[in-house]
């Protein structure tokens, strides 16, 4: 970054440190600390149940906030993740300096930290989620020589009193403006928040989905975030959940990432953008095609993607979600421009040409290269999802891809160019697998392929036998036909992981 890019940058660390957050160092803290007169610190750092959490300190002195930033400090293990025992269960969190920000909330100023997890050795905690991606990411690096860099979507819902004035028409919001949504300026606030934090906010806005019954209105909405590292993607999409969620409080609404909140309706999803890297360049496109290192990658995790659900999709609601002509997949297949398939390759401004020049024509011909802007989204992950484990999964899967006889292939085999969902083309949609319709089969395809996921080290036998548990321990099977018409079984479902992730 330039100077002008520090100074127009909504973080207020980088402003006043005039540096990027990948620089931060703990002098730098506390030298923004003690100019801005800020009186407290907050560890934030995410637990099983994938929620923020908090450790607030009080500055007290100088020494003190040296001590808080040099060492970190305990927690209790055991009561974050049931896979740590009482017995032994102490951790200590540390945090990481690139991540600090000002905490947008608190009425005392306050700057926030994200935490990792370290053992009473002093490593990084090896069966904590976040460092199954890193070792994931790592390996994918190592093995291949290709970088995975990734973006998120955020779909939920805000639910709310009925409001009669200016109704969208059921289903039909895609893109709405106020005053037929009601919802946009929450939407604008919990962003302007974010960018504060630190995320790269691509755009916002209204999503398809909007529905009311006798007493609340349902709306639909999204946020979608810029390329970055695993780490720093997962970190905003974290944050990003926090703040909405923050931000639905004080309008007095509730926010909710619910796969599914009612039958019939669009559920909500979190798709996850992914672009493959050689030495800095994306090269998901060679001469404006799919390269072949992109569709190698692609076959890898198409592979795996019936068992990606088991960390994309870890809560029944989720199979109520993954249904046909709901414009979520059902079968493992991908495309270019193609919403029917798991991945899909959206418009990517190849061949286009500089259409701005030609919609005005005081501006001169430029010769753009867009190739960077190309990815390739991966579908059906939800709101409920384990995003370390899930993006852990999706680099096993390139990494699987590129390494694995036959790959291309495979690739060759999945590709669709029609919507999978039409009746006449019935028979294509026979010769594709399926993913799964229930956590208890999410579990079993997980089952059937723990040795991709076990190579290099990088996934545990417990850490996948505990996700297997759990997914099983949900007794799902043929839940979603047995009660998808009973509507008041369906909603006390709804209800009970309304707050999901």
């Amino acid at each position: 970054m330039t100077k002008d890019q520090y100074e127009l940058n909504p973080n207020p660390l980088v402003r006043f440190l005039n540096k990027s957050p990948k620089d931060f160092t703990r002098a730098d803290i506390i030298r923004f600390i003690e100019h801005e007169k800020v009186e407290m610190v907050n560890f934030r750092y995410v637990g099983e149940d994938l929620r923020l959490k908090s450790l607030n300190f009080v500055i007290q002195n100088r020494d003190h906030l040296e001590a808080i930033l040099s060492s970190g400090e305990r927690v209790d293990g055991s009561s974050l993740f049931t896979f740590l025992e009482a017995g032994s269960s102490d951790l200590y969190v540390v945090p990481r300096f690139r991540t600090a920000f000002m905490n947008p909330f608190s009425e005392v100023p306050a700057v926030d930290i994200l935490c990792s997890y370290y053992d009473k050795d002093g490593n990084p905690l090896e069966s904590a989620p976040e460092q199954i991606m890193r070792k994931a990411h790592e390996t994918l690096l190592e093995q291949t020589g290709y970088d995975l860099e990734v973006m998120g979507e955020i779909e939920y819902y805000v639910i709310s009193e009925k409001d009669p004035l200016y109704q969208a028409n059921d289903q039909r919001a895609y893109h709405e403006s106020a005053p037929f949504v009601k919802w946009e300026q929450l939407r604008i606030d919990a962003m302007r928040a974010m960018a504060q934090t630190g995320a790269s906010i691509k755009y916002s806005h209204s999503e398809v989905g909007n529905f009311s019954d006798d007493e609340h209105e349902y709306e639909q909405n999204e946020i979608e975030f810029l390329p970055a590292s695993v780490e720093e993607a997962v970190d905003q999409l974290i944050i990003a959940k926090w703040i909405l969620r923050e931000v639905g409080y004080q309008y007095g609404v509730t926010v909710s990432f619910a796969p599914k909140i009612t039958a019939g309706k669009a559920g909500s999803g979190m798709h996850i953008h992914m672009r493959l890297m050689k030495d800095g360049k994306n090269v998901t496109l060679k001469n404006g095609q799919v390269s072949e290192v992109t569709r190698k990658a692609i076959a890898g995790i198409m592979d795996l993607a019936p068992s990606l659900s088991a960390f994309g999709n870890p809560i029944p609601t989720s199979y109520f979600r993954l249904v046909p002509h709901q414009e979520a997949p059902t079968n493992v297949c991908w495309g270019e421009r193609n919403r029917s398939t798991l991945i899909r390759l959206p418009l990517g401004w190849n061949g286009s040409g500089d259409m701005v020049s030609k919609e005005n024509p005081l501006e001169e011909t430029r010769n753009l290269d867009v190739s960077d802007k190309q990815t390739f989204e991966f579908r059906c992950p939800d709101g409920a999802a384990d995003l370390f484990l899930l993006i852990a999964g999706l680099c096993v899967g390139a990494r699987h891809g590129l390494e694995m006889p036959g790959a291309l292939e495979l690739a060759e085999k999945t590709y669709v160019d029609v919507n999978i969902f039409d009746e006449q083309h019935k028979e294509k949609q026979k010769q594709l697998d399926h993913l799964p319709d229930s956590c208890v089969q999410a579990a079993e395809f997980l089952r059937n392929k723990v040795g991709v996921y076990r190579q290099y080290g990088v996934f545990s036998d417990r850490l996948l036998n505990g996700v297997i548990a759990n997914l099983e321990a949900y007794k799902d099977a043929n839940l979603r036909e047995s009660i998808s018409h009973k509507r008041d079984e369906t909603m006390e479902l709804v209800r009970r992981f309304l707050h999901c992730g």
